[in-house]
């Protein structure tokens, strides 16, 4: 199976842009202009197609010593340098694309208030947060909303601008082909293909494979995959595969290879950081990252991730590399992103309570005792206070990770589990007063419950989630962490988000000290099904099915559970005002219904049931009801609501006293195209 999945956009129980109301009502204002908070900090920036952009606070900061900041301004480098990579990454055309747009942008002398010119800057827009030409989270291609012919026009009046023309071609000829890449809905339609009855790789625009078709894929590496070896790599982790001369062979992202200008501008900033690092821990993990970017050796990757797990001492910390599948259809070669944190001191003390107390969690599962770990090792959790985020991860983000993926790592040395509070607050007071409760919400009662404990739930969620389903049971000897294939994401969420649900309505929560009363668990089990079943579909075009393995593991188990607790009325689809709602009317039958499933989704993964969770997943979590689908869509649209959210990320700038840098100073004030072309300047690395 596939390796385990970071955490989610996430599990958000709620779309992204309609979290619950937590925390203090400060200034209510629309949907399209700034949200203000008593510290006048503006997290609203602007709304375009079906995206807001935000911005995050990094609080506490200042509280950090100065070689502590230097440490955070060193890894924030180091997370801008892969931008190019994941570009690439997603098509190999998407870096060739965002170059002649920004180069149109920045020198066109024609007329920019026309409306060509504006859905035109809204193109380039959603390029840049899609980090290319296909939608971040359904990787359907997007189109200008502009005439084919104008894209002429645009070239025609940019006379300054150095087009990205290939050499022996002209003008007219890389004209006419940029044309057809944005407008022909025949070129690169689907960045990711999940038809498991259609050969994926083949339909698929990503850039991990070059020649190859998915038999030639699944045959390379059934020769190198050995499942009897204990501690296996990850087997094509970090390479394309490619055919030349009638070979199949991998070329490996490291420094002097594949993407390597890139690694090793990020290896000259990772090595700054190592100078600066907390402790003797924490910079031979660094020095171990750096070795892998040079090597591309997974055995030493390996070595990294235990040397970074074991790091418990340092409060500033990061993600860096090569870390999910999801953007691979075979959901085995990994993109690049990024992540720089430190330890939120105070909010940590209630992810020490849940991680201290992983095995009594472990022991009390509903999931068959041939599948829980005797002893759980080296679970930690912590709420971190997010700094930078970079590629995969920018500009939208998880809300939770655990880390690392390799199954034999997690069982042996443990895994970290974060929870990116300042990434939820932040969602949260963007959303303030955006009427999504008052429209979905059945009654007051849920409403309230939503405002009170809507901030708390959802932390607790993801904490649940990445703390402990994640890293919860085994694989049986001989079961390949390959083996659900295309399924495995959308399983593995679903197993990880059960366990979730399945502990929040448990008194063990309440005799931890870390939630209140059960009314908590009410209030994410609301938001859960009520995203599950109806609201997420807003982000969905009509008549088009689930693709996305965090949505369909939200719709299956929401579904799976409607279905299944129909007998008992556990949850009731009911009519108000011509609209449709899901109530729940007994929520401990749920929470066994949730117990139940996460047991069978537990003996999937363990045993490697690849036709179960192919059936499961197909079943329950791909189709849409085409008429809830088209009653929410028109719902949603009244609010005048962006479904997907991203963030502009803060600007750390050293300041030095005789050539000394003497502090870390933080501003947020770029904009986001601001920011964009910036970030193209001045980390681009790659042709």
């Amino acid at each position: 199976m596939k390796k385990q999945i970071i955490g989610l956009v996430v599990t958000l129980i709620i779309i992204v842009t309609a979290c619950n109301s937590g925390g203090e009502m400060r200034t209510k204002t629309d949907s399209n202009t700034k949200t203000e908070t008593q510290d006048n900090f503006q997290y609203f920036v602007e709304k375009f197609a079906d995206l807001k952009i935000m911005r995050y606070q990094v609080p506490g900061f200042d509280e950090l010593s100065l070689e502590q900041k230097k440490l955070v301004y060193y890894l924030n480098e180091a997370a801008l340098c892969g931008r190019d990579i994941l570009f690439d990454q997603n098509y190999s055309k998407n870096l060739r694309i965002r170059k002649t747009l920004e180069k149109i942008y920045m020198n066109y002398t024609g007329d920019r208030e026309t409306d060509n010119f504006k859905n035109f800057e809204i193109y380039l827009k959603r390029v840049w947060f899609s980090n290319g030409i296909h939608h971040h989270y359904s990787t359907d291609k997007f189109f200008p909303d502009f005439p084919v012919e104008y894209f002429k026009e645009l070239v025609d009046n940019s006379p300054e601008a150095s087009f990205p023309v290939e050499e022996g071609s002209d003008l007219t000829q890389f004209t006419h082909e940029m044309q057809s890449l944005l407008f022909d809905p025949n070129i690169a339609p689907k960045r990711i293909s999940l038809n498991s009855n259609e050969d994926m790789i083949k339909n698929s625009a990503c850039n991990f494979y070059e020649n190859v078709t998915q038999k030639e894929a699944e045959a390379f590496y059934a020769k190198m995959i050995d499942t009897t070896i204990p501690q296996p790599i990850s087997y094509g982790l970090n390479s394309k595969l490619v055919k030349v001369d009638g070979k199949v062979q991998e070329e490996v992202y490291k420094v002097g290879g594949l993407y390597g200008p890139a690694l090793a501008k990020i290896v000259y900033w990772l090595d700054k950081a190592a100078g600066v690092a907390e402790n003797e821990n924490q910079q031979k993990a660094i020095h171990k990252l750096i070795e892998f970017y040079q090597t591309g050796d997974l055995k030493t990757f390996d070595e990294f991730n235990i040397l970074w797990v074991e790091d418990l001492e340092s409060r500033v910390d990061f993600v860096n590399g090569f870390t999910e599948t999801y953007g691979d259809p075979m959901g085995m070669k990994a993109t690049w992103e990024s992540i720089v944190n430190f330890k939120d001191l105070e909010a940590t003390k209630r992810t020490q309570i849940i991680s201290e107390n992983a095995q009594w969690f472990e022991d009390h599962s509903p999931v068959d005792d041939r599948f829980k770990k005797k002893e759980v090792k080296g679970v930690t959790a912590k709420v971190i206070t997010v700094t930078q985020l970079g590629g995969d991860c920018y500009p939208s983000t998880p809300i939770g990770i655990n880390l690392p993926n390799a199954d034999w790592i997690r069982k042996e040395h443990g895994s970290k589990s974060v929870t990116i509070e300042n990434i939820t607050y932040a969602y949260d007071m963007a959303a303030l007063g955006n009427g999504f409760l008052e429209e979905f919400c059945y009654s007051p009662e849920e409403i309230e419950l939503s405002k009170k404990y809507g901030f708390l739930s959802g932390n607790l969620h993801t904490d649940l989630h990445e703390c402990l389903g994640h890293g919860s049971g085994i694989l049986l000897e001989g079961t390949s962490s390959e083996a659900l294939k295309n399924y495995s994401s959308a399983l593995e969420e679903a197993r990880a988000d059960l366990f979730a649900l399945y502990y929040l309505m448990d008194q063990k929560m309440i005799d931890l000290g870390i939630m209140p009363n059960l009314d908590v668990a009410k209030t994410e089990y609301n938001g859960y099904i009520r995203n599950g079943l109806m609201t997420q579909l807003a982000r969905i075009d009509l008549g088009k099915n689930i693709e996305q393995a965090h949505m369909r593991n939200r719709q299956l188990i929401s579904k799976w559970c409607y279905e299944k607790g129909q007998a008992d009325n556990v949850i009731e689809r009911v009519e108000k005002d011509g609209k449709t709602f899901y109530i729940i009317n007994d929520y401990n039958k749920l929470r066994d219904l949730f117990g139940a499933l996460l047991a069978e989704v537990q003996r999937i993964k363990s045993e490697g049931d690849y036709e179960a969770g192919k059936a499961l997943v197909e079943t329950y979590g791909v189709q849409i009801d085409p008429e809830i689908h088209k009653e929410v869509k028109a719902r949603y649209e009244k609010l005048n609501l962006a479904p997907y959210g991203g963030f502009i990320n803060p600007v750390f700038k050293p300041v030095y006293e005789n050539d000394q840098i003497v502090d870390i100073e933080v501003t947020y004030t770029e904009g986001y195209a601001e920011q964009m072309l910036r970030y193209s300047k001045d980390y681009s690395f790659l042709d």
